[in-house]
């Protein structure tokens, strides 16, 4: 084994999380990286259906094609955040990684970290035989032919990350037609599940979310993960 220095990733498996609180949690774990209580870490979890808005909010609100009435009577909340972005939809059946870290410490720019979410997206997709690709120019996120596959909305505040990505493992994808998947029309959503070959089957959604993690960790220089359930 060579002799480099150890780089750990944490890894909170949160289960599922109201978007609200996970944003609370992200606030705190952010400033808590800022003055070095924490180490690099990632929150892995899933969202109840959830609707958020970028913080160029008023071309996010156009891509929304429902009232917030509306989507209170599908069941879904509707947040307005300061990520990067456009509208994006979180559901049951999605994986979505928050990376709190120091872009600093890991000797990484802003276009290299989203190339690094974006490869661990691709990299997943490939483990179950899905040909996935970064976005052309003008699309964000990951996709598969002209289907989206993983959306992406980081905020970076001195350095330091928070937000990230979402994978649609196997949502109910009639949730979309409710907006224009992070502002770009035209283009359709799909999910792992839609993707993979007839026969297929899908390991249990945790173990995805995992192989998320471990692709991440890989792709931005960590040597290794430790996994830690919430209590």
């Amino acid at each position: 084994m060579g002799g480099g220095a150890r780089r750990v990733l944490e890894a909170w498996r949160l289960g599922v999380a109201r978007y609200g609180d996970a944003l609370q949690l992200q606030e705190r774990l952010v400033a808590d990286r800022k003055s070095g209580r924490v180490g690099d870490l990632v929150l892995s979890l899933q969202h109840p259906p959830t609707y958020t808005l970028g913080k160029r909010r008023e071309k996010a609100e156009r891509n929304l094609l429902a009232t917030e009435a509306e989507l209170s009577a599908l069941g879904a909340e509707l947040h307005r955040t300061e990520r990067g972005g456009d509208v994006t939809f979180h559901g049951p059946r999605q994986a979505v990684l928050y990376p709190i870290l120091s872009l600093r410490a890991l000797g990484l720019g802003a276009r290299r970290y989203v190339e690094g979410l974006e490869s661990a997206m691709i990299q997943v997709a490939a483990l179950h035989g899905v040909t996935a690709r970064p976005g052309d120019p003008g699309e964000t996120g990951v996709w598969v032919g002209d289907r989206k596959i993983g959306a992406i909305g980081v905020r970076i505040s001195s350095g330091f990350t928070w937000h990230g990505l979402a994978f649609n493992i196997d949502p109910d994808l009639g949730y979309f037609e409710h907006i224009v998947p992070c502002g770009i029309a035209g283009k359709g959503v799909t999910s792992l599940r839609r993707e993979v070959l007839d026969g297929v089957e899908l390991p249990a959604d945790e173990v995805i979310h995992d192989q998320l993690v471990r692709c991440l960790g890989g792709t931005l220089g960590f040597t290794d993960v430790e996994f830690k359930d919430d209590s």
